[in-house]
């Protein structure tokens, strides 16, 4: 089985507003065969949190085949629902958060917990405009894909 690093990051310009440009930045490092793999895509209408998901659900759908992965994010959000299992809690109450309501953003989530499933995966939490390289290279295309995406607009 290939083991694989994932660094990846999402963003969004006006965050809430009722029109907005979010974006996902992702390098998918694959140390074996000193491969490395860049990607970036802009969105509007979106939030930060669903571009902190989207994020890492591309990034494994990026992976050909199952994988051992270590998933670095800057995104307490992310991180800390595999970490803290609060994702078994959810999905043990139907994909709610019991008697606190809905969850936000569930559909991501589903999709999310299912490529879990597919790979190998562990989350580790990095920490965001700081000096990690790849983490960095993840927030540069995410801004460079919402600027193209304004650019255009």
């Amino acid at each position: 089985m290939k083991n694989i690093m994932i660094y990846t990051d999402g963003g969004c310009r006006d965050n809430g507003a009722k029109e907005n440009t979010g974006a996902i930045g992702i390098v998918l490092i694959y140390p074996e065969k000193d491969y490395v793999k860049e990607y970036r895509k802009a969105y509007i209408n979106t939030t930060n949190n669903q571009m902190e998901l989207l994020a890492v659900i591309k990034g494994l759908k990026m992976l050909k085949e199952p994988c051992k992965v270590d998933v670095y994010s800057d995104s307490a959000y992310v991180v800390n629902a595999f970490q803290q299992k609060w994702i078994d809690s959810w999905r043990a109450k139907g994909w709610t958060r019991g008697k606190s309501g809905e969850l936000k953003n569930k559909e991501l989530w589903m999709e999310l917990y299912q490529l879990t499933q597919t790979h190998q995966v562990q989350f580790k939490k990095v920490k965001g405009h700081s000096n990690n390289e790849f983490n960095n290279r993840c927030d540069e295309l995410v801004n460079m894909a919402m600027d193209e995406m304004l650019e255009k607009a």
